[in-house]
């Protein structure tokens, strides 16, 4: 990391305001060299004081022709983002001022950031840790106001607190094992008392309680997927607009006018939601109608919540709705059962059967926008139910959930040993395991393909 890196971290295009960042030992000395104060004198400038902002100009050292008017920033290390001497230029936001700027730092040394480096060095020289180095992507990629809070949470260290916590409470234990196995006849046998049993315990239950949020809440980060199903002209693609609130599929009076599945994101009070338009669900001899259906099948088995229409006059029958969502416990999958079209006056309703009763009911006019608003609060409220959202600041990601439960499985094992005798060894291992298992997820244990794993993940300049 003796290298200066540079890179532009705002996205290309045109805009108000784009932003260069450099980082390293020569950053102050790059940009001394090629910044002015003054477009009349063109010389560069000696000195840069910390956390100060510059107004001033960027030029090219072998023409001295400015490039552009900016801004510049100065941060000495440690107190950056990196850790490092860190200058950031924001100039217009254009790809080729900016892509000539970043080339004039080049040229004076830097070299061109590689993806996630500039996080992946504040992570090295621990200024982060790699919970909240994995919190600025969550940050970016926030798909709702609850997500983006729990990343926030996360990027202010709150998971990384609780981690260690942990973590110590379980190096306590293992010094007091490691003692016995080290020094028997200078100890007494080892028999943890309550109150030590009570940090395996406590650790336990913590690590249980982190696997259960990600399971029920793991959705405010990658959606909750919806799919709409029924028979041909029910009204699927109707009501996806009335939902998204724009014309993104087909209506037709025809039936059959969706083929392929059509897919848009949906925010409801928050909460992210990927809602999926199918094709009409019958029988048919048309190869490209069947190839829809089954697409449209596929997606009602992989959906969490599945919105099964019908239309006055109609027949509810348990057979079609066990073929589209087929159950061996009918309470397994989500399911709301939409009865559109209700602006039909001298049609009569579908009922549903005495085993399908425990299924909500919402009745709508996709034509008239009618029962819209109380469709959207069932689905957050059957998606919620039972949740307590506020219970924690934080939502491991998947791979948090597989340390812990490596970590779950570890102490399992301790626990178990805890009731044989002569297991000391066993159990330091196991109590090892746990421990690396759960610097895993801050980073203090995770090999470096882990580490490359997250950090190419991230776009170049971040």
């Amino acid at each position: 990391m003796n290298d200066t890196i540079a890179a532009i971290a705002t996205p290309y295009g045109s805009g108000g305001i784009g932003v260069i960042r450099i980082s390293g030992s020569k950053a102050f000395d790059i940009a001394s060299k090629i910044f002015s104060k003054t477009k009349n004198q063109i010389c560069g400038i000696n000195k840069l004081d910390s956390h100060r902002v510059y107004h001033g100009y960027i030029f090219d050292t072998k023409s001295m022709e400015i490039l552009d008017e900016v801004l510049l920033i100065p941060m000495k290390g440690p107190s950056s983002y990196t850790a490092e001497d860190v200058v950031e230029i924001q100039a217009h936001s254009g790809t080729i001022v900016l892509r000539t700027i970043l080339n004039e730092i080049l040229s004076q040394g830097a070299r061109l950031s590689e993806p996630g480096e500039f996080t992946k060095r504040a992570f090295l020289n621990q200024r982060i840790d790699l919970t909240q180095a994995e919190a600025v992507a969550d940050i970016i990629n926030a798909k709702s106001e609850k997500s983006l809070k729990f990343a926030a949470s996360q990027n202010l260290g709150v998971l990384k607190r609780d981690i260690r916590e942990l973590r110590e409470n379980l190096i306590v234990f293992l010094s007091l094992l490691e003692a016995n196995i080290d020094f028997p006849d200078d100890v007494v046998p080892f028999e943890p008392s309550q109150k030590e049993i009570g940090i395996i315990d406590k650790v336990l239950e913590k690590c249980r309680g982190f696997i259960q949020q990600h399971e029920d809440a793991c959705f405010l980060k990658d959606g909750i997927r919806i799919t709409i199903c029924g028979a041909p002209n029910v009204g699927k693609s109707s009501l996806m607009n009335r939902l998204i609130e724009k014309d993104r599929s087909i209506v037709t009076t025809f039936p059959g006018t969706t083929r392929d599945p059509i897919e848009e994101g949906l925010n409801i009070s928050g909460i992210p939601f990927v809602i999926i338009d199918t094709a009409g669900i019958h029988q048919t001899d048309d190869l490209v109608e069947i190839i829809g259906i089954e697409k449209a099948m596929d997606h009602i088995t992989a959906s969490d919540i599945v919105l099964f229409m019908k239309e006055p006059g109609i027949v509810f029958s348990e057979k079609e709705l066990e073929k589209l969502v087929p159950l061996e416990n009918p309470s397994d999958k989500k399911i709301i059962f939409v009865i559109n079209k209700i602006d039909i006056k001298d049609l009569p309703l579908p009922k549903l059967s005495k085993k399908y009763r425990h299924l909500p009911i919402i009745k709508i006019s996709a034509l008239l926008n009618l029962g819209i608003k109380e469709l959207k609060q069932k689905i957050v409220e059957i998606t919620i139910a039972g949740l307590d959202m506020e219970k924690s600041s934080v939502i491991p990601n998947l791979r948090h959930k597989k340390a812990l439960e490596q970590t779950v499985e570890s102490l399992a094992a301790v626990k178990e040993a805890l009731t044989q005798p002569m297991m000391e060894e066993t159990m330091a291992i196991d109590m090892k395991n746990s421990i690396d298992s759960l610097g895993i997820i801050t980073g203090e244990t995770a090999s470096l393909d882990i580490l490359d794993s997250i950090f190419n993940n991230f776009c170049i300049g971040k």
